[in-house]
C-alpha cells in the first residue's frame, strides 16, 4: 500500500480501507493500492501544518518563491514519468495534452505564483500616515486542497493553481488527492517534499492524504486549525463540505458545476453558420467534453439558419470520434445528467447511447428543447452533463431569449456570438447585460473552452459555478487573496510592523497604497 506524506515523512496510513485507480481506457484497475485515511491521519496532518504555520507566517515571500521555483524544476525533470502515470490514470493523451499543454501550464503557474510571492504587491499593503493605521493581507493557516479529476497536474491538489496560490500566500497545504489519479499526485508530492527540504521550509509545509471518509472530510474543513479550503469537484460533495465549513466559520472556496451558456444571435448564424457549427462542435467535444468551461447550453432564436446550424452540429457530432471518459463515475454521471435532461423534455438530436469509444465512453450527444419548455423546467434543464454532450435551447424570438437568460443559474462563462457587420448590435445590448450578471467571464465571438493563466482572468462566477462570486481560482495575484486574512496595525511601533508596512519599501518592485496613492516609493519622511 502506498504511503502518505505527513510532517515530512512518508509513512503508512491509519487506514479504514483501500482503493485502486483505474485505467479508464481499459476499464481495468491499476496495480497500486492506496489507503483511505481515518481521522487520525487528518488530525496528525493538521497538527503538523499548524506547527509549520508558526514558522511560515513570519517568513519573507522570497522563501516561498524559492520553494515554488525549485518545485517547478523538479516536476519538469520527471516529465516522462508524470505524463505516463497521468495517461494511465486518466486516458488523457500524452501529447500534446499532458506533455505539451498541461505540464507546462502547471510549472508556469508555479513560477507566476513565485514571482508574486517575491514581489509582494498581492498583499495590498495600505498605509494611512495621518491616522498611523496600516494594513495588509497575510497568511491565515493550514489550507486543504481537494483536486478535481479532469486536470491531474494544472488543478492537482499538490501541484495546481490552488496549491500554488496557498503556498505563495504563506500557508502550509494539506493535499487531498483525487481518487482518479492518486499515482500522479504521489509523484508530484515526492517532488514537492524534496523541494521543501532543499529550500529549508519546515516539515508539514506540504502533506498528502489520498482519500478520507465523507465525515472525516467534513470534519477536516471545519477544524479550528484549518485556515481555508480550496475545492474543485462535484456540486453534491462540495456543498456538503461547504455546509460543514460554514457551520464552523471556516473559509472555503468551491468550483462546483457550470453549463457555460453560449448565445448565438441570428446575424452571426446568417453570416457564418457552418463556421459556428464547427467552432461549437470542436469546443464541446474537445477532451471528450471534460472541461469545467465546456459549452453545455446553447441559446438560439428559431429560424431556418438555426435549423441548418442544428443539422450541421449533428453531422459533426456523428462524424467525430467518441473519446474516453475519465472514469466509471464520470460515465455514470454523464448518463444520469442526460437522462435528467430527457425527463425534463429535451429531445435527442443525435447520440445518447452507451459506449462507442475505448473504455468508459458515451456517444457524442446533442439534445434540443423549446424555449417555452425550458422556462417551465429551467432547473432540471440546467443539469450539468459533464462530458461530450450539450443542449440546444430554441427561443421563439428575442423577447423569449431575454426571458431564458433571466432564468439561468450562475456559470463560469457566458458567450454571445454576433455578426461582424453590426446587425446584432441592438440585440447584443439587450442580451449582454443580463448574461453579464450570471457569469464570471463574458466572451464575445469566442468559445469558452480553456482558461488562460492571466492576471486578468476570472475563473469563478455566481453560484452554482462557485461558492462565492468575488474570487477566482485562476489568475495571479488575485487567486492568492483567497488564502489570506486582512491584518490591520493601529499605532504599532515602526520596528514591530511587518516589513511590507514599514516606512522603507523592503522591495523596490512592491506597490503600496500610501495616503491614497499607489507607489513603489518609501513613506515620505
Amino acid at each position: 500500500m502506498q504511503p502518505i506524506l505527513i510532517d515530512g515523512c512518508w509513512r503508512q496510513a491509519c487506514a479504514a480501507g483501500t482503493f485502486r485507480a483505474e485505467n479508464p481506457a481499459l476499464r481495468a484497475p491499476l496495480p497500486d493500492e492506496y489507503p483511505i485515511s481515518t481521522w487520525q491521519d487528518c488530525d496528525e496532518a493538521l497538527a503538523a501544518a499548524d506547527r509549520a504555520f508558526a514558522i511560515l507566517r513570519v517568513l519573507p515571500g522570497e522563501r516561498f518563491a524559492a520553494f515554488l521555483e525549485a518545485y517547478a524544476v523538479r516536476l519538469e525533470a520527471r516529465q516522462d514519468e508524470l505524463v505516463e502515470m497521468a495517461h494511465a490514470e486518466t486516458a488523457l493523451p500524452r501529447s500534446p495534452r499532458l506533455a505539451g499543454v498541461e505540464l507546462p501550464r502547471t510549472t508556469n503557474q508555479l513560477r507566476q505564483a513565485a514571482a508574486a510571492a517575491r514581489e509582494g504587491s498581492w498583499a495590498l499593503p495600505t498605509i494611512d500616515t495621518r491616522a498611523n493605521i496600516r494594513s495588509c493581507l497575510a497568511p491565515l493557516g493550514p489550507v486543504w486542497v481537494f483536486g478535481p479529476n479532469n486536470f491531474p497536474l494544472a488543478f492537482g491538489s499538490i501541484s495546481g493553481g490552488d496549491f500554488a496560490a496557498a503556498l505563495a500566500a504563506g500557508n502550509p497545504v494539506i493535499a487531498k488527492a483525487n481518487s482518479s489519479h492518486p499515482g500522479t499526485t504521489r509523484i508530484c508530492a515526492e517532488e514537492a517534499e524534496a523541494a521543501r527540504q532543499a529550500t529549508g521550509l519546515p516539515p508539514g509545509t506540504v502533506q498528502l492524504i489520498y482519500r478520507t471518509g465523507h465525515a472525516d472530510g467534513e470534519r477536516a474543513v471545519a477544524d479550528g486549525r484549518t485556515g481555508a479550503t480550496g475545492y474543485t469537484g462535484s456540486r453534491s460533495a462540495g456543498l456538503k463540505l461547504k455546509a460543514a465549513a460554514d457551520a464552523a466559520g471556516r473559509a472555503i472556496y468551491l468550483e462546483l458545476s457550470s453549463v457555460n451558456p453560449v448565445v448565438i444571435l441570428p446575424g452571426a448564424l446568417n453570416e457564418r453558420g457552418p463556421q459556428l457549427a464547427e467552432e461549437f462542435s470542436s469546443s464541446c467535444l474537445m477532451g471528450t467534453g471534460q472541461f469545467c468551461t465546456n459549452p453545455g447550453l446553447v441559446l438560439l432564436i428559431q429560424d431556418e439558419a438555426t435549423e441548418a446550424f442544428v443539422r450541421g452540429v449533428a453531422q459533426r457530432f456523428q462524424a467525430a470520434p467518441v473519446g474516453t471518459l475519465l472514469s466509471r463515475g464520470v460515465e455514470s454521471s454523464l448518463q444520469a445528467g442526460l437522462k435528467t435532461l430527457r425527463d425534463a423534455g429535451a429531445q435527442v438530436v443525435t447520440g445518447d447511447t452507451p459506449g462507442g469509444g475505448a473504455g468508459y465512453s458515451h456517444a457524442n450527444t446533442l439534445l434540443r428543447v423549446s424555449g417555452s419548455r425550458f422556462l417551465d423546467h429551467a432547473e432540471m434543464l440546467q443539469t450539468e452533463a459533464f462530458g461530450n454532450g450539450s443542449l440546444l435551447v430554441i427561443a421563439e424570438d428575442l423577447e423569449q431569449l431575454e426571458q431564458l437568460i433571466e432564468r439561468l443559474e450562475g456559470s463560469l462563462t457566458g458567450c454571445v456570438y454576433t455578426d461582424s457587420g453590426g446587425a446584432d448590435d441592438a440585440a447584443y445590448e439587450r442580451i449582454a447585460p443580463r448574461l453579464r450578471q450570471r457569469v464570471g467571464r463574458l466572451l464575445n465571438d469566442k468559445m469558452p473552452t480553456g482558461v488562460a493563466v492571466s492576471p486578468a482572468m476570472n475563473h469563478g462566477g455566481p453560484y452554482p459555478a462557485t461558492g462565492h462570486p468575488g474570487f477566482t481560482a485562476v489568475g495571479i495575484p488575485a487567486s492568492l487573496r483567497r488564502f489570506a486574512a486582512l491584518h490591520c496595525y493601529d499605532n504599532v511601533r515602526p520596528h514591530r510592523l511587518p516589513p511590507c508596512l514599514q516606512d522603507k519599501n523592503s522591495n523596490a518592485a512592491m506597490w503600496r497604497l500610501i495616503d491614497g496613492c499607489w507607489t513603489q516609493s518609501d513613506v515620505p519622511g
